[in-house]
């Protein structure tokens, strides 16, 4: 059986989890307050560290989730978006409004990549 290893992990959840090959990570939100192309950044600095940590990296990326406050912020996330993810190494996605944690948080990125 293959082993799994969380990482920053509390009492309610692991920002990662890896197991069988694949690194799963925690939804990840940016600053709170902050415009939609910051928050996005954020997100995806965050991705980039939690991902190198288990030695992994955005071109090995297989799925992303992307969660909105407003659909009208699609376009402002998809510039960073677009600007972040490795052409010809683009994951399968999902992007969707959604009430997030807290009123202030406007995106939030959850990512599964393989190790």
């Amino acid at each position: 059986m293959a082993d799994i290893e969380r990482h920053h992990s509390n009492h309610r959840m692991s920002q990662s989890v890896t197991h069988n090959g694949t690194v799963y990570l925690a939804g990840q939100v940016g600053t709170a307050g902050a415009s939609v192309a910051k928050q996005t950044q954020d997100c995806l600095d965050q991705i980039d560290a939690l991902l190198a940590e288990v030695g992994s990296d955005k071109t090995r990326i297989l799925q992303t989730v992307i969660w909105l406050a407003d659909m009208a912020d699609f376009a402002e996330m998809n510039s960073v978006w677009d600007a972040w993810v490795p052409q010809g190494h683009t994951p399968a996605r999902a992007c969707g409004e959604a009430k997030l944690a807290k009123p202030e948080f406007t995106v939030e990125i959850i990512v599964t990549a393989a190790l």
